[in-house]
């Protein structure tokens, strides 16, 4: 089986091997601390070989660590944590000393959550008032006393509420009927606010049947507001809602003090959980017999050395580090590290939502962003939506982030086709064509996709059996959807076709080959089905059959990539014919709406369409996307203020790339 060589391209992640470490359990703290800095481990969770070697060292430490945490998250709610200043001393953090912190932490929660408390009982009573208010408007026409009509008399009934103000005439004529009087006394929006009065407990059945069909929804009367005249309720509703923020201010300035006083106390817990999370996230790979430890991962080949020499200069103890590569049954657990560079992070983005390469397996990334590229600037080449769409994605490049250069990436190869096909907004006049105009000889730009779509079926069928041969499918690679039998059935169909096209008959070679193959997947497809002799027949049938259909209609899917760029050059051509239609003004409104037409829905549909073809006729072929990424231990610096340029050192000798800064919380490192 291929192992990945030493000297990793852009289309293959880096090569790994499975470290195991020998130590002394009183070092598993520094040790985890020195594996953090060097940016290059990823534990491995499995249990060990040995199974003397089944204690959990790290128990009671995570548990304080985890507990500890949670406390400084719910303060960190209440008050920002802010730091100003890199962790100049790294330092190990032992039990005892995060046991002081723990309980440190309980204390100062303690007093935060009574500020909490204090804001939270605040919120409820604006709430609470809020409501009033609201209710008060609902019964603010009513000029008689609100707490008689919530309560029914001996031989009265009141009903307060609502209905559809289509519905008022016709329930107030079912409501005489049952000696009932219907007041309409507000009207707001699409409903009548009305009061209904009747005789008490003769016809209530019949009167809530009526209620019911004609949509009526009771309004109750909150206690609070019927022992005053709306006028004065609203200004003691105002008076409370002043107060209630007089109280709010007067709690937040304590807390702003209380947070000053306790600042130094909260930041140098939060530095020492940082320096104590590397320990906790190792923790479920770590397993000892007495003094001795053993703790896995998984590193890339070319930090080994680099490792070992911290560890050496860092652990007081003798320890032993065994590397060696991966078994072919442990691929699908090895992370994978893909080649990364600033100008891929998009086209990698996307490709995370099909999924992560297996380990050995080639990367996409590079493959999928020059065929997104080119197949996007053949279906929307036009120099000047190509410029719009690369100016605005950098005009918001900060909003945009990484995306920026994806968006200005797609908008340069739409200029560069635009010079291609000569199109300027539509315009095929103002500039001379590279090559031609896509609407002067659309066979041709048939052809032209046809043989595109041919080549990257190809390409990926080849690349998908490359992959199944690294990860070790040997059997996938030749029989299995897209491999190596697939692939000369595929041939022998193009020539075949080919002949036909040309000379009028499909040639015995070609069709031998068709035959063979076919013949050969429904012998191995026969093998590998059970069940009754006429239905294993029909599948195979099938089976077959759909080779046959998918590898044609995926050929053929690939005609949009012509088709779209007739449909622009077609949709030019309808905005200059409606342009003429009318005048000056008309014109000039006609040209800008109808080329912000084009750019928003004919690229978003290109867009769309590409990646249609990107993921199920590419990816799919070749990309199994059930990988996992490499995800070292490492030992966060504060976010604000912090230089992270020796981090990102350490990141980039041991991957060959710069990472993106991590975020500033309290996640599990390596998680």
């Amino acid at each position: 089986m291929p192992e990945a060589g030493d000297n990793p391209t852009m289309l293959r992640s880096l090569p790994m091997k499975h470290v195991r470490l020998l130590l002394m359990t009183d070092d598993l703290p520094q040790a985890s601390l020195s594996l953090a800095e060097t940016e290059s481990f990823h534990p491995d969770t499995r249990p060990p070989e040995d199974e003397q070697l089944n204690g959990a060292p790290g128990r009671d430490y995570r548990e304080l660590f985890q507990l500890a945490s949670s406390r400084l998250q719910k303060i960190a709610k209440l008050v920002p944590i802010t730091d100003a200043a890199d962790i100049e001393d790294v330092r190990v953090v032992y039990h005892e000393e995060l046991a002081a912190i723990s309980q440190q932490l309980r204390e100062r929660w303690s007093e935060a959550s009574q500020f909490e408390e204090g804001f939270r009982r605040i919120e409820e009573e604006k709430r609470l008032v809020k409501e009033q208010e609201a209710a008060l408007e609902n019964f603010a026409n009513l000029k008689i006393d609100l707490g008689a009509l919530r309560k029914k008399t001996r031989f009265l009934d009141f009903y307060v509420g609502m209905v559809p103000r289509a519905n008022v005439q016709r329930l107030e004529g079912a409501v005489r009927l049952a000696d009932y009087m219907l007041f309409d006394y507000l009207r707001r929006g699409d409903h009548a606010h009305v009061i209904i009065v009747g005789p008490a407990g003769e016809k209530d059945d019949q009167l809530s049947a009526v209620l019911s069909s004609a949509g009526f929804q009771p309004l109750p009367i909150p206690r609070g507001i019927d022992d005053a005249s709306p006028a004065r309720k609203r200004a003691e509703f105002a008076g409370r809602r002043d107060a209630l923020e007089a109280e709010h201010r007067a709690l937040q300035d304590k807390l702003d003090q209380w947070a000053r006083d306790n600042g130094d106390v909260l930041l140098e817990a939060r530095r020492a959980l940082l320096l104590a999370e590397p320990f906790v996230t190792l923790d479920p790979s770590i397993r000892s017999s007495g003094h001795l430890a053993v703790l896995a991962g998984w590193v890339p080949a070319r930090a080994v050395v680099e490792m070992e020499a911290k560890l050496r200069d860092s652990l007081a103890l003798p320890f032993a580090l065994q590397a060696r590569d991966p078994r072919s049954d442990e691929r699908p657990l090895v992370p994978t590290v893909p080649t990364r560079s600033r100008l891929l992070a998009p086209f990698s983005t996307l490709v995370k939502q099909y999924g992560i390469p297996q380990y050995g397996e080639i990367d996409p990334t590079p493959l999928f962003a020059l065929t997104f590229l080119l197949m996007f600037g053949m279906m929307f080449g036009d120099v000047g939506h190509g410029a719009v769409i690369a100016l605005a994605a950098w005009y918001w490049r900060d909003k945009l982030k990484s995306f920026a250069l994806f968006g200005m990436a797609a908008g340069a190869s739409s200029v560069l086709f635009g010079f291609v096909f000569g199109s300027v907004f539509g315009y095929e006049e103002w500039l001379p064509a590279l090559w031609m105009a896509p609407l002067h000889d659309p066979i041709l730009m048939l052809k032209v996709a046809l043989g595109w779509g041919i080549a990257f079926i190809i390409v990926a069928c080849l690349l998908g059996i490359y992959n199944r041969v690294v990860t070790g499918n040997l059997q996938g690679a030749v029989f299995g959807p897209h491999g190596a039998v697939n692939l000369v059935f595929y041939l022998g169909f193009l020539t075949g076709g080919y002949l036909l096209a040309t000379t009028g008959g499909f040639g015995f070679w070609p069709a031998l080959i068709v035959v063979a193959s076919l013949s050969t997947l429904a012998a191995y497809q026969w093998r590998h089905q059970t069940g009754p002799t006429g239905e294993k027949a029909l599948i195979v049938f099938i089976e077959t059959l759909d080779t046959v259909i998918v590898y044609l209609s995926n050929t053929l899917s690939f005609l949009r990539v012509s088709a779209f760029s007739l449909n622009h050059a077609a949709l030019a051509i309808a905005v200059f014919t409606l342009s003429d239609m009318v005048g000056v003004f008309g014109t000039v409104v006609t040209l800008l709406l109808g080329n912000l037409f084009i750019l928003v829905l004919e690229g978003g549909i290109v867009m769309i369409q590409v990646m249609r073809l990107e993921y199920y006729e590419g990816f799919s072929r070749y990309f199994s996307g059930d990988g996992h990424e490499f995800a070292p231990i490492r030992l966060r610096r504060p976010e604000a203020g912090t230089d992270a340029r020796p981090q990102a050192d350490a990141r980039e000798r041991t991957t060959g790339h710069r990472p993106e800064p991590a975020a500033d919380d309290l996640r599990p490192a390596g998680s």
